[in-house]
């Protein structure tokens, strides 16, 4: 089991580490819509403070091309990297969250 102090190290490249999963997550990453990001700060997750990243957009359904709608996730963080992305419970944790338009994220290709 990793400390606390050795899971929260600030995530520095947290944006390309986001795109890099994305990238592979999202059936169809081209087009993603209305995407915006939060700065990493030390949140609840679970039992544990981690660092998390609020992150909100649009992206395609998997058939059709159609649009899902605008999601809130949560990026968590351990020991600097990516560890998982969560949907669940984001709205509420990242409700009061300023969010700045996160362009790289809407010119993702394949």
């Amino acid at each position: 089991m990793m400390s606390d102090e050795a899971a929260n190290v600030y995530p520095a490249n947290y944006k390309s580490e986001i795109l890099a999963y994305l990238r592979i997550y999202l059936n169809d990453p081209t087009g993603v819509r209305d995407a915006a990001i939060g700065e990493p700060a030390l949140r609840p997750v679970h039992d544990h403070n981690r660092y998390v990243v609020c992150l909100r957009f649009s992206a395609r359904k998997p058939s059709g091309g159609a649009y899902a709608g605008v999601k809130d996730n949560m990026v968590v963080f351990v020991a600097g990297k990516f560890d998982r992305l969560l949907e669940a419970g984001a709205r509420e944790t990242c409700k009061d969250d300023n969010l700045v338009a996160f362009p790289e994220l809407e010119h993702l290709t394949r």
